[in-house]
């Protein structure tokens, strides 16, 4: 087993560190959450288990269909090695339905089907507030290639194919979703999480809420709710 050194990065609910080997890191969960670009904070007991336990399911479904990923093993019950990647300073986003943002800068009413899926690229900037940007901005600033722009998108793309039917079997309905890639060995792999926590879930039939918006919108139940979305998932939680 490899072993866990020092750390490298501390984001809003995981801390990286560096390992022993040179291609791998250690990724723990933390029960922290926050909202509002950090300005609403919390700790949720269990929070950083299921999450982790969470991404690792989602994860491997995705490797068992063609998608590669950076997870390589859970290594404890808040914590799991992945590759380690250069990565892309951008957020990929497919909205299936509309909520959030987007709703707030067209105007548009909540929960309406979007088809074809709406997707966009966001710069990944805490201090900017992560704004919502087009490819030129991506191609001018040099943040990736045509090439690897395209690659991001149809990876994107085919994750939310394989994530919209898992969901639906289990009457979840899968809004939208953020992604992140990097790049292993020269090639363009999925990075970050799948969790919860940058998504939003909501139940088929009623549309109510089971992912982090309950925590935006004082909901209550937030750790409740994810785990009912992973039972639903047959996810094994411990």
């Amino acid at each position: 087993m490899v072993a866990k050194l020092k750390e490298i990065y501390r984001g809003k609910a995981k801390t990286m560190y560096e390992t022993d080997n040179p291609k791998a890191l250690y990724c723990e969960f933390r029960n922290d959450i926050s909202a509002f670009n950090a300005e609403k904070l919390a700790n949720l007991d269990r929070k950083g288990l299921i999450n982790n336990h969470f991404n690792a399911f989602i994860m491997q479904h995705l490797e068992n269909e063609g998608v590669e990923t950076h997870f390589i093993e859970k290594v404890g019950e808040t914590a799991s090695l992945v590759k380690k990647l250069k990565m892309f300073p951008l957020e990929c986003v497919v909205r299936n339905l509309s909520a959030g943002s987007l709703c707030k800068r067209l105007g548009i009413e909540k929960n309406q089907p979007l088809n074809p899926p709406v997707f966009e690229f966001f710069y990944k900037n805490d201090k900017l507030g992560d704004p919502l940007i087009n490819e030129s901005h991506i191609i001018t600033f040099k943040w990736a290639t045509a090439e690897e722009i395209a690659q991001m998108k149809a990876l994107t793309f085919r994750v939310n194919e394989i994530l919209s039917k898992l969901f639906k079997v289990n009457d979840l309905l899968l809004a939208d979703y953020k992604l992140e890639f990097g790049l292993f060995e020269g090639r363009i792999i999925l990075a970050d999480e799948f969790t919860p926590d940058g998504c939003r879930i909501w139940d088929a039939k009623t549309l109510e809420i089971f992912d982090k918006d309950r925590f935006r919108q004082d909901l209550g139940n937030v750790v409740e709710s994810y785990e009912l979305v992973a039972r639903r998932l047959q996810i094994p939680l411990k």
